[in-house]
């Protein structure tokens, strides 16, 4: 036991006065114990530090045992809680089974007893912590024994979803050694798949090679088949969610609904008003352009502006696949809290409508406003940071909420994003003129130029099926972690995003993106 760093055990009972030679005896074997009488109080320090365990009282006034128990379960899924109870009812020790406690105790119970089941769960913890690491150490090998230029699509797939989910097992470890290693190996993934993207994205959206699923073939493989069969469907946007955030947050769901994922490659540029656009309408950028031009928005100043037209190109889509719902669809776009409130309000009103979409900006405005927060860059420092605090945010969210309310209705949710984002930590020279756009991580406009190294330059924007708007165009899509700066200013501007999430790029993180069908289970 680590006399410097006692664990701590949060200890919640009504007659906790009571207990105190249990509390002494376990101080003595090193253990921090912190006593409250009620599950009030135990919400309450939960908020205030991080415990080690939890031992519950089942049967307390006011806030009962197994109330308390939902409500540590949605802040912190993997924390574990000891039930103490008076009762031998199986359907109790069901019950709270079925809640994710960690083990059980019937009382009376002696000091030793809960000795032993608290340094149960520790040498648990240490052991599988042990077994991880071993576990990472073969996962390495393996992938460095890969031939990451023989990889093809459904092997980057493959590889992205293996380090995303080591990116949340990492979450659980406290070995720093490894951590650096595991970020360290991502990073110079994203070189390779940088090169992977390069020659092969101009035969994928010109047809002439075969493709993986891009934005555009979202609605026409994960909600039109929905249609034809007649069932209702609940179509789900977290803008900006990435592949790793996702695998924090699908435990939540897990017992809600039955799970089909699937992956899919965002287009380029991975900002909002292609990749989401391209997954409303079907269609690639220069398409859409050109089909809809009244509803192409590069240009305009205003990036809310960009996506306006949403609702009105997935009736054209629908339309055009011939699948457009008699009885019409429903489009909401939440930005903030009241709307997501009234939206869950609303959610059991639209139960006779067959299409309802709901693209949620919450965590794409997070992405941005840490970079301009202090408070945000304190709170989500690093990506395993801001996993925490989007989780956080999801478990007291009206969207959970939604989602729980759907699990109980007869419908399908299709969940997925548009694009994801990557933490920029190196600054790429960039030269254009005043017109040439804003955005960190991708750019267009006339002659813009750039070390090859840091980015692709389409020089051609019909190569990607991007728009061209006259002579000289082109655009420039940063590669692995790489942000735009020009000359003018550099250090301030380079001190200013380094460290920021941004998307519209070439990476992993971005493109890669999950693609996830949810059915309420049944009772």
């Amino acid at each position: 036991m680590n006399e410097e760093k006692p664990r701590r055990i949060l200890w919640a009972d009504d007659e906790i006065d009571l207990l105190r030679p249990h509390i002494k005896f376990l101080e003595q074997k090193g253990f921090s114990v912190t006593p409250v009488p009620n599950g009030e109080d135990a919400l309450a320090e939960l908020a205030r530090g991080r415990f080690d365990v939890v031992l519950l009282d089942e049967m307390m006034p006011g806030l009962g045992g197994l109330e308390t128990l939902d409500q540590i379960k949605s802040r912190d899924l993997g924390l574990p809680v000891i039930l103490v109870t008076k009762s031998e009812e199986e359907t109790l020790m069901n019950e709270a089974i079925g809640r994710h406690i960690t083990d059980y105790l019937i009382k009376p119970v002696n000091p030793s007893q809960v000795f032993i089941a608290c340094k149960r769960v520790f040498d648990a913890q240490r052991l599988q912590e042990s077994q991880r690491t071993r576990d990472y150490v073969s996962e390495m090998q393996r992938w460095q024994a890969l031939d990451l230029r023989a990889l093809d699509s459904e092997g980057w797939i493959n590889l992205a979803v293996e380090v995303a989910r080591w990116d949340v097992r990492f979450d659980e470890m406290s070995d720093d050694g490894l951590k650096q290693a595991h970020g360290d190996f991502r990073r110079g993934l994203n070189i390779e798949f940088g090169r992977f993207i390069e020659e092969h994205y101009s035969g994928w959206v010109h047809g002439r090679t075969a493709r993986p699923t891009l934005s555009t073939d979202v609605v026409r493989q994960a909600i039109v088949p929905h249609l034809q069969q007649g069932r209702r469907v609940v179509f789900i946007i977290i803008d900006c969610m990435r592949l790793d955030q996702w695998f924090a947050l699908e435990p939540l769901l897990e017992s809600l609904f039955e799970l089909r994922r699937e992956h899919y490659f965002s287009i380029l540029p991975t900002a909002t008003p292609y990749s989401r656009n391209a997954i409303f309408s079907g269609l690639l950028p220069a398409e859409l352009r050109q089909r809809h031009p009244d509803l192409w928005q590069e240009t305009n100043p205003e990036e809310r502006t960009k996506n306006r037209y949403e609702r009105q190109l997935l009736d054209h889509q629908l339309e055009r696949l011939h699948s457009a719902p008699e009885r019409g669809t429903k489009y909401l776009k939440i930005y903030d809290a009241d709307e997501a409130h009234q939206t869950r309000r609303q959610i059991n009103s639209f139960s006779g409508v067959p299409l309802v979409s709901l693209v949620f900006n919450f965590l794409d405005i997070l992405a941005h406003g840490r970079s301009e927060s202090e408070i945000l860059q304190e709170l989500a420092p690093d990506e395993a940071a801001f996993r925490a605090v989007m989780k956080a945010w999801f478990v007291h969210s009206p969207l959970y909420d939604i989602f729980r309310a759907l699990a109980s209705q007869d419908c399908v949710v299709v969940l997925t994003t548009d694009h994801g984002a990557v933490l920029g930590r190196r600054a790429a020279l960039i030269y254009g003129n005043r017109e040439t756009s804003t955005n960190l991580r991708y750019k267009y406009g006339t002659n813009l130029n750039c070390d090859a190294k840091h980015a692709v330059m389409v020089r051609k924007p019909m190569d990607f099926q991007l728009p061209d708007d006259g002579v000289g165009k082109n655009y420039v899509l940063a590669r692995e972690d790489f942000y735009f700066v020009y000359p003018t200013r550099f250090h301030e501007y380079e001190r200013q995003y380094r460290g920021s999430f941004q998307h519209g790029g070439i990476s992993l993180e971005e493109m890669i993106l999950p693609l996830v069908t949810l059915t309420p289970r049944r009772p």
